[in-house]
C-alpha cells in the first residue's frame, strides 16, 4: 500500500516495520540483533524498524531522534529498555501521563495517557547518527504520522535539537505557519505553530534524556518533569486518564 493511501496508525506502523529503504541501517540493525552485547546475549532482538507507541488520539506527541541499538532495536518498542527510556517514562509517570515509571519490554503493561512516542528516524543508526539521506528517507513517515495525529494532537515535545528540526521541517511540508525568524532549539521554551485549519499547536523542546546529557547534568529529573508538566497543561490533560 502506498503511503498516501494509509489512513490509520496501525497501517502506518506495518509500513514502517517492513521498511528497508536504507541499506546501511538495515545492515546495522541486523548486526546488532545478531552480535549482541553480553547483558542481552540470551534475548531475541527485534532488529527491525520501530513504530510509534501510545495513544492513537494523543494530545501530546513526543518525538526522539532514533531507536537505541540495544534499547528499542532489542525490545521492539520505542524508548524501551535503555537508560534514556527510564528518564522519559519516569517524567511521564510523574506527570500522570504513564501507568508505570519505566518502560522495560513490550509486555511490561506500560500504558500512556494521552501521549504517543515516536522517532524521526525509525531504525537504530551506527553511532546514533543517521545520515542526511537516511533522515530524508524516513521523513515521510514522520510527516504521515503528524498528519494522522493532527485531529487530536495539540502539543509536540521534541527530544533534542535534531528532533526539533525534523518536526519544524515536516510542519512546513504540511503547510503549517511557522514563526519567522525560524525558531531555534531552546529547552522548555514553547513555540506556537498554526495548522492549515487555523488551530494553534505548541512545540516544546527538551534536551534529550541521553546518558551524555543526564550524566553531565545538562538535563536533570526536575528539568524533564517541568517540560511534561508544561506539555500537560498546554494540552489540557488535567487528569491522567
Amino acid at each position: 500500500m502506498k503511503l498516501n493511501q494509509i489512513k490509520t496508525l496501525e497501517l502506518l506502523d506495518q509500513k514502517i516495520i517492513a521498511c528497508k529503504k536504507c541499506p546501511r541501517l538495515v545492515d546495522w540493525r541486523k548486526e546488532k540483533a545478531t552480535i549482541k552485547i553480553a547483558q542481552y546475549k540470551n534475548e531475541k532482538y527485534w532488529g527491525k524498524a520501530v513504530p510509534g507507541f501510545g495513544n492513537s488520539k494523543a494530545k501530546i506527541v513526543v518525538v526522539g531522534l532514533a531507536p537505541a541499538a540495544n534499547g528499542a532495536n532489542r525490545t521492539g518498542r520505542i524508548f524501551t529498555g535503555d537508560k534514556s527510556s527510564t528518564w522519559l517514562h519516569r517524567a511521564l509517570y510523574n506527570n500522570g501521563l504513564a501507568k508505570n515509571p519505566d518502560s522495560i519490554s513490550k509486555d511490561d503493561g506500560q500504558e500512556l495517557y494521552g501521549v504517543r512516542i515516536l522517532c524521526a528516524v525509525r531504525c537504530a543508526p551506527p553511532g546514533d547518527k543517521p545520515t542526511k539521506e537516511e533522515e530524508t528517507n524516513c521523513s515521510v513517515y514522520l510527516k504521515k504520522e503528524i498528519e494522522l495525529l493532527s485531529a487530536s494532537a495539540t502539543v509536540y515535545v521534541a527530544l533534542g535539537s535534531l528532533a526539533f528540526k525534523a518536526l519544524l521541517n515536516q510542519f512546513k511540508e504540511l503547510g503549517y505557519e511557522i514563526p519567522s525568524p525560524k525558531p531555534k532549539f531552546a529547552h522548555n521554551f514553547p513555540v506556537k505553530i498554526k495548522a492549515p485549519n487555523g488551530e494553534v499547536k505548541i512545540l516544546l523542546a527538551s534536551y534529550h534524556p541521553s546518558p551524555r546529557n543526564t550524566n553531565t547534568g545538562v538535563l536533570n529529573p526536575k528539568m524533564l518533569d517541568q517540560v511534561f508538566a508544561k506539555a500537560k497543561i498546554s494540552a489540557g490533560l488535567i487528569r491522567s486518564a
